[in-house]
Protein backbone atom coordinates (compact mmCIF):
# COMPACT_ATOMS: atom_id res chain seq x y z
CA UNK A 1 0.00 0.00 0.00
CA UNK A 2 2.44 2.39 1.06
CA UNK A 3 4.03 1.62 -2.36
CA UNK A 4 0.87 2.74 -4.19
CA UNK A 5 1.17 6.01 -2.11
CA UNK A 6 4.56 6.92 -3.44
CA UNK A 7 3.63 6.18 -7.11
CA UNK A 8 0.72 8.55 -6.91
CA UNK A 9 2.75 11.40 -5.05
CA UNK A 10 5.10 11.19 -7.32
CA UNK A 11 2.80 10.66 -10.37
CA UNK A 12 1.12 14.32 -9.01
CA UNK A 13 4.52 15.64 -8.74
CA UNK A 14 5.53 14.89 -11.88
CA UNK A 15 2.32 16.35 -13.57
CA UNK A 16 2.39 19.45 -11.92
CA UNK A 17 6.28 19.98 -12.58
CA UNK A 18 5.50 19.57 -16.19
CA UNK A 19 1.99 22.28 -16.04
CA UNK A 20 4.40 24.75 -14.77
CA UNK A 21 6.87 23.95 -17.04
CA UNK A 22 4.24 24.59 -19.69
CA UNK A 23 3.04 27.79 -18.50
CA UNK A 24 6.41 29.17 -17.81
CA UNK A 25 7.31 28.62 -21.29
CA UNK A 26 3.76 30.24 -22.61
CA UNK A 27 4.41 33.00 -21.49
CA UNK A 28 5.66 35.92 -24.19
CA UNK A 29 9.26 38.15 -23.23
CA UNK A 30 8.75 41.38 -21.74
CA UNK A 31 9.77 44.00 -23.44
CA UNK A 32 10.58 47.41 -22.16
CA UNK A 33 11.24 50.90 -22.89
CA UNK A 34 14.49 51.94 -21.26
CA UNK A 35 15.76 55.65 -19.86
CA UNK A 36 19.01 56.57 -18.64
CA UNK A 37 20.31 59.55 -16.20
CA UNK A 38 23.81 60.36 -16.40
CA UNK A 39 24.70 62.70 -13.22
CA UNK A 40 28.45 64.20 -13.69
CA UNK A 41 29.55 66.30 -10.52
CA UNK A 42 32.59 68.54 -10.81
CA UNK A 43 35.13 68.95 -7.86
CA UNK A 44 36.99 71.73 -9.29
CA UNK A 45 37.06 74.47 -7.44
CA UNK A 46 35.49 77.84 -7.50
CA UNK A 47 32.52 76.72 -9.77
CA UNK A 48 34.47 76.86 -12.36
CA UNK A 49 33.75 73.09 -13.46
CA UNK A 50 30.27 72.09 -15.19
CA UNK A 51 27.98 69.56 -13.26
CA UNK A 52 24.92 68.45 -14.90
CA UNK A 53 22.06 66.28 -14.51
CA UNK A 54 21.49 64.88 -18.63
CA UNK A 55 18.57 62.37 -19.46
CA UNK A 56 18.07 60.28 -22.52
CA UNK A 57 15.22 58.03 -23.23
CA UNK A 58 15.18 55.31 -25.79
CA UNK A 59 14.09 57.80 -29.11
CA UNK A 60 17.31 59.44 -27.79
CA UNK A 61 15.45 63.01 -26.99
CA UNK A 62 18.27 64.50 -24.10
CA UNK A 63 17.36 66.73 -21.49
CA UNK A 64 19.99 68.50 -19.33
CA UNK A 65 19.87 70.03 -15.91
CA UNK A 66 22.52 71.89 -14.08
CA UNK A 67 23.78 70.77 -10.95
CA UNK A 68 26.26 72.24 -8.23
CA UNK A 69 29.71 72.15 -8.25
CA UNK A 70 30.61 70.11 -5.07
CA UNK A 71 33.39 72.45 -4.44
CA UNK A 72 33.63 76.49 -3.54
CA UNK A 73 36.70 79.12 -2.72
CA UNK A 74 36.57 77.48 0.37
CA UNK A 75 36.36 73.53 -0.60
CA UNK A 76 33.48 71.12 -0.38
CA UNK A 77 30.19 72.86 -0.20
CA UNK A 78 27.93 70.65 1.43
CA UNK A 79 24.83 72.91 0.43
CA UNK A 80 25.58 72.19 -3.34
CA UNK A 81 26.18 68.30 -2.34
CA UNK A 82 22.60 68.46 -0.67
CA UNK A 83 21.22 70.60 -3.44
CA UNK A 84 22.40 67.83 -6.27
CA UNK A 85 21.50 65.14 -3.78
CA UNK A 86 17.91 66.31 -3.85
CA UNK A 87 17.63 67.00 -8.05
CA UNK A 88 18.69 63.52 -8.53
CA UNK A 89 15.98 62.29 -5.59
CA UNK A 90 13.41 64.29 -7.09
CA UNK A 91 13.95 63.13 -10.55
CA UNK A 92 13.87 59.42 -9.35
CA UNK A 93 10.84 59.81 -7.95
CA UNK A 94 9.07 61.78 -11.03
CA UNK A 95 10.34 58.88 -13.05
CA UNK A 96 9.36 56.11 -10.20
CA UNK A 97 5.53 58.10 -10.18
CA UNK A 98 6.06 57.81 -14.69
CA UNK A 99 6.07 53.75 -14.15
CA UNK A 100 9.64 53.73 -14.44
CA UNK A 101 11.88 51.22 -12.27
CA UNK A 102 15.56 52.20 -11.19
CA UNK A 103 16.76 48.77 -13.28
CA UNK A 104 20.68 49.52 -12.78
CA UNK A 105 22.66 52.26 -10.94
CA UNK A 106 26.36 52.62 -12.42
CA UNK A 107 29.04 54.83 -10.19
CA UNK A 108 32.28 56.54 -11.72
CA UNK A 109 35.19 58.81 -11.11
CA UNK A 110 37.63 60.40 -13.43
CA UNK A 111 40.66 62.28 -12.81
CA UNK A 112 43.61 61.26 -10.45
CA UNK A 113 43.88 65.15 -9.03
CA UNK A 114 41.95 66.01 -6.48
CA UNK A 115 41.13 69.83 -8.65
CA UNK A 116 39.99 68.74 -11.64
CA UNK A 117 38.26 64.79 -10.96
CA UNK A 118 34.10 64.05 -11.50
CA UNK A 119 31.66 61.68 -10.40
CA UNK A 120 29.88 60.10 -12.63
CA UNK A 121 26.32 58.34 -11.87
CA UNK A 122 24.75 56.61 -14.09
CA UNK A 123 21.14 55.69 -13.43
CA UNK A 124 19.03 52.96 -15.87
CA UNK A 125 15.03 52.79 -15.60
CA UNK A 126 13.29 50.34 -17.59
CA UNK A 127 9.66 50.55 -17.62
CA UNK A 128 7.36 47.68 -19.55
CA UNK A 129 6.08 48.02 -23.00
Amino acid sequence: MKKNHFSIILTLALLATTLVGFRVLDQEPTSYQWKQITTVESVVPAGLGRSRMITVDSEGKMEEVKMKNFFSISGINFGNVRENDQSITDKITELGEEGWELHTVTPGVYGADKSTGIFITRYLFRKKN
